[in-house]
């Protein structure tokens, strides 16, 4: 389990994350949602490693993350930042094979070049490998970074592992959008955690387990995607109209927006149809 129990990060007199607790299990695709400024990846950095708590504890099986052999956290969970860049022209597969490092010698092996083309096939890029990464467009670069964690994460070993993704879906297309979380919830099958910021709700709903909703640093809500969607919670913590529907194929639920902010919902009349699955 990757977990964070009462973490704060204060700057100066600001609490950016104010006693955060979550708990990530192998297996579960676990969402991050929350407006611009409410901690959410100071959070994941937390969780990541990259970042130390003022107060609270992170901890990976029970053990504090901090305490990781550099390598032997790298192998058990991978990151993908947002817009991560690159000034070198590598080739696309030899960024993938970045992801490879912590598992590989000087060179890569039969594992880590098998490893590498699933990753790139997963992540909708095996036609790039031999092209420049300087010459990718900023989609194609963003699912060349996706490519590398899911290389990085690729393990014979038993151990629990995790995915930590910030904002995955920058700068692709809806297509794109799609088959990058698709990727990582076929991860969780795979026994791997998933930990995702996410800004559309709608794409919470179809892929998570779990949804963690952060406000001006503390938790608002933890729970399925029924629980915690609501119009209520669509008012106060986005400030936008929203209505929830229910989507009755697979009886979740689906968040239709108005323009304006959330005093735009009161003049619209109650609707109570459902509407199809994305």
């Amino acid at each position: 389990m990757l977990s964070a129990d009462n973490v704060s990060v204060v700057r100066g007199t600001r609490r950016i994350l104010d006693r955060v607790s979550v708990a990530v299990r192998p297996g579960e695709f676990f969402a991050i949602l929350g407006p611009n400024g409410a901690g959410k990846s100071t959070l994941l950095h937390c969780l990541a490693g990259s970042l130390e708590a003022d107060e609270g504890a992170v901890q990976l099986d029970g053990r504090a993350l901090s305490s990781w052999p550099a390598r032997d956290l790298s192998r058990r969970r991978a990151v993908l930042t947002q817009s991560p860049s690159l000034g070198f022209a590598f080739t696309a597969l030899q960024l993938v094979l970045i992801g490879r490092s912590p598992h590989m010698g000087n060179n890569p092996g039969r594992i880590d070049l098998r490893a590498a083309a699933a990753a790139m096939k997963e992540a909708g890029v095996a036609h790039l490998a031999e092209r420049s990464y300087l010459t990718l467009s900023g989609g194609e670069r963003q699912r060349v970074h996706l490519a590398r964690v899911l290389a990085q994460l690729h393990s014979e070993e038993a151990s629990a592992r995790y995915l930590l993704l910030d904002e995955p879906t920058n700068n692709l297309d809806l297509g794109h959008q799609h088959l990058a979380l698709s990727a990582a919830r076929r991860l969780t099958e795979q026994g791997v955690g998933v930990i995702a910021i996410l800004h559309d709700p709608n794409h919470a709903v179809a892929y998570a387990d779990r949804i963690h909703v952060l406000h001006r640093g503390r938790t608002h809500a933890e729970g399925a995607a029924s629980e915690v969607l609501t119009e209520a919670l669509m008012r106060e913590v986005f400030e936008v109209a929203a209505r929830v529907l229910r989507e009755p194929q697979r009886d979740r639920p689906y968040i239709v927006f108005w323009p304006g902010n959330r005093s735009t919902l009161d003049d619209q009349p109650e609707r109570r149809h459902s509407c199809s699955s994305p």
